[in-house]
């Protein structure tokens, strides 16, 4: 049996670990899987050709948030580059009418500006409600346009600093593409902030993700692992969180237990946040690599 291939057992056929939901603290919606870059190390493999996630619509996203109970405290949104989609003001804005911070992870790559107006407006009506996350993968342009090519460094600097300038709750998400500690990484933003005007405390807004490159060998995590490792299930991103993603060719939307696992219908919870409260069984390299091993989690606004 090899690894990853069975649901409940490992390729040592031990028992594999899972996750129990708790409580929905965050509520995912991925907007679509087409981007106007295409990241060499993408581990969802956006591009301005990939549409196997269609866009969202309102209609999609409506019956979610009428699930949603007071546990949830977070809305947040992934893609692909969000701000590709066309009902993408739309969708922040009945988001944020439910009271709650709404998350956009974004490129902030060009694709801003033609939203700087209607996302002014929702700033003046939902002040720091609505945080912004751009990927900024390195301090330097040289390791960040090998990820996102050409020309993208600079560019989206200057949509940072209009960020900041105009006010916007914002942070970054780097990620371990070089060989550095996070410690002088966090150093080395702060001082490219800082050349750029732009004055945010990194120790609060700077996320360091690692690398995701699917097809490497990590070990699968089991039910004893818990106890090996000194983590807890209850620390597992599925524990808290579920994304929304509609497919291409489907009549509906369907829950996911997390943002990592956008493909593999193993993991399709139900049609419904009710129907999602299951156990999430940890069978994919992902869910061992990036939560048990990596300690990450998406959904920080931090």
């Amino acid at each position: 049996m090899t690894k990853f291939n069975n649901k409940t057992l490992t390729a040592k056929k031990e028992p594999r670990a899972f996750v129990s939901l708790k409580s929905l603290k965050t509520l995912w919606f991925n907007t679509g899987t087409q981007c106007n870059l295409a990241c060499g190390n993408c581990y969802i493999e956006s591009s301005p050709q990939n549409d196997r996630l269609i866009y969202l619509t309102q209609n999609d996203i409506t019956p979610f948030l009428a699930e949603l109970t007071p546990d949830t405290d977070l809305i947040a949104f992934t893609g692909g580059e969000p701000f590709i989609n066309p009902n993408m003001i739309s969708l922040l804005e009945s988001s944020l009418e439910t009271g709650r911070d709404v998350l956009v992870l974004t490129n902030a790559f060009n694709i801003l500006k033609r939203h700087h107006n209607s996302l002014l407006s929702l700033k003046e009506s939902y002040h720091h409600k609505l945080h912004l996350r751009i990927s900024l993968d390195h301090h330097t342009k040289i390791v960040h346009e090998k990820e996102r090519g050409v020309n993208t460094f600079d560019k989206t600097l200057v949509e940072i600093k209009w960020l900041f300038d105009n006010g916007f709750n914002i942070s970054i998400a780097g990620r371990s593409l070089s060989e550095e500690s996070i410690a002088d990484s966090k150093q080395q933003y702060s001082v490219l902030l800082i050349k750029n005007n732009v004055n945010i405390n990194l120790h609060e807004k700077l996320v360091i993700f690692p690398e995701m490159i699917s097809g490497e060998d990590v070990p699968e995590i089991t039910t004893a692992c818990w106890d090996i490792l000194s983590k807890s299930p209850d620390d597992q991103m599925c524990a808290s969180e579920r994304m929304i993603v509609r497919r291409k060719g489907s009549e509906a939307a369907v829950v996911l237990p997390c943002t990592l696992l956008a493909y593999d219908r193993e993991f399709e919870l139900g049609d419904t946040l009710e129907s999602s409260e299951k156990d999430v069984y940890l069978n994919h390299e992902f869910c061992a690599k990036f939560c048990v091993l990596g300690g990450a989690s998406c959904s920080s606004t931090t």
